[in-house]
């Protein structure tokens, strides 16, 4: 630990170039939006991805190994089932800085997408001498046009802006409960000299340096797309059970709900509840629960 803090600090003092900020992805069967999340973050000004898959079947582990060939990506087979999550993001915050030498790691997931709110580049709010940085996320909701045919994830434009703060108890058994209305965690951004752990799905993290100098970085959005369509809803609440069943995994509210529901057979009903009318969006939208964006593929 001391020729790594003695290294940074060397770094630190010497160093007159751009930070080389890192991003980890911990992922399994993500096929139909872990391409689009590496090319968008690239254009983000992410320089390098360091991503864990967990036994992906559905081409994902393929699909990643054909991308090394465009990206400076490097990709770590985790067979374990047993969904340790804090410990496996916080081995690929230090591998990032050990492998790929990067001074910032962006603990990422599949279906979040971090975009600078000024158009530059997401280094441009950042600091090499950081420890933790909070940034603010939120879910996209989902309009009618989710049922078409030819609908993609990345055409929504309804931002949670102010959520809905339900209870825990409404969230796994009140079925009149909007999930992607509920108010979810921000995440962060870490120097991963002086990282101890990533903690709570990657929305903390203990740091030796946290009470000099952690801070909130107004300047980046992550957008969070949980529920894209009906088929990867259903295959993500499946793998939730599984999980559960193996290791009682801990999860969120919403998942134990979902996985409930899927139980009961009422996942599909559960899936047109995300739906949200056009009556509805104007009512929301004038409660300010909802705000329009521009889509991210517009960004």
């Amino acid at each position: 630990m001391l020729h790594k803090t003695l290294h940074y600090w060397w770094r630190r003092l010497s160093y007159k170039g751009p930070i080389r900020l890192a991003m980890t992805l911990l992922v399994k069967d993500e096929i139909d939006i872990i391409e689009d999340n590496i090319r968008f973050h690239a254009k983000q000004g992410v320089d390098c991805f360091a991503i864990m898959d967990n036994g992906s079947t559905d081409g994902t582990r393929e699909l990643l190994e054909s991308l090394k060939a465009e990206f400076d990506l490097q990709v770590i087979d985790q067979p374990e089932q047993n969904y340790q999550q804090a410990k496996w993001m916080t081995q690929l915050a230090f591998y990032a800085r050990d492998k790929m030498h990067a001074d910032l790691v962006i603990s990422n997931d599949a279906d979040e997408f971090w975009r600078s709110n000024t158009g530059e580049s997401l280094k441009e709010h950042l600091r090499l001498n950081e420890s933790v940085v909070t940034v603010k996320r939120h879910n996209m909701a989902l309009s009618e046009d989710a049922l078409m045919s030819d609908y993609h994830y990345l055409d929504t434009n309804l931002v949670v802006k102010n959520p809905i703060f339900y209870d825990s108890n409404s969230q796994i058994n009140d079925t009149a409960v909007a999930m992607l209305l509920i108010k979810i965690s921000p995440k962060t951004i870490i120097n991963p000299y002086g990282l101890i752990a990533l903690k709570g799905g990657n929305h903390r993290a203990k740091h030796g340096w946290r009470l000099v100098n952690k801070r909130d970085e107004a300047g980046i959005t992550v957008y969070h797309y949980p529920i894209r369509n009906y088929e990867q809803f259903k295959a993500n609440i499946e793998n939730r059970k599984r999980l559960l069943e193996a290791t009682n995994a801990r999860m969120g509210d919403h998942y134990r709900r979902w996985v409930r529901i899927l139980d009961e057979g009422g996942l599909e009903e559960e899936f047109k509840r995300f739906i949200l009318a056009n009556n509805e969006i104007e009512v929301l939208k004038k409660l300010g629960v909802i705000e329009f964006s521009s889509k991210l593929g517009q960004a």
